[in-house]
């Protein structure tokens, strides 16, 4: 059992996933992703590279989810990442992201991702602000 996550088991299973409460949390709590449509998060889940997320083991509910885009080789892409607000501060997130970066088929990926407000929780895994090479174009707001 895990130390730091006691209470849930983490799966890597797309058919599992509680589409419905992952609907609910990106288009009403997450600020990265309310402009998207439920037909959106589905094509972006039936086109993910991967997808984990935690459940708890007393009742399976989701409370943890992330998905990655990947050529499969080379390079990940990290999103929509999160925890439920009442399952925060245990050491959740921190797994989650473990689980898909260091303990997945990605692990000797370059990873990338996008985040407004958890830089600490990502530079434990070596994430930085990128070096003079990157170069990004933002999504067309039109």
């Amino acid at each position: 059992m895990d130390e730091t996550a006691p209470d849930v088991e983490f799966d890597a299973d797309p058919s599992r996933i509680d589409r419905d409460a992952l609907w609910t949390f990106l288009s009403q709590h997450a600020y990265w992703s309310r402009h998207r449509t439920r037909e959106m998060v589905e094509a972006q889940l039936a086109s993910a590279w991967r997808v984990v997320a935690a459940y708890r083991r007393d009742n399976g509910r989701m409370v943890a989810f992330a998905r990655a885009v990947s050529d499969g080789v080379a390079i990940g892409y990290l999103a929509d990442v999160y925890v439920e607000p009442a399952e925060r501060g245990h050491g959740l997130g921190v797994r989650l992201v473990e689980e898909m970066i260091e303990n997945g088929p990605g692990r000797n990926f370059r990873w990338l991702l996008h985040t407004d407000d958890a830089h600490g929780l990502y530079a434990k895994f070596g994430f930085a602000a990128p070096d003079g090479t990157f170069l990004e174009r933002p999504r067309s707001h039109g």
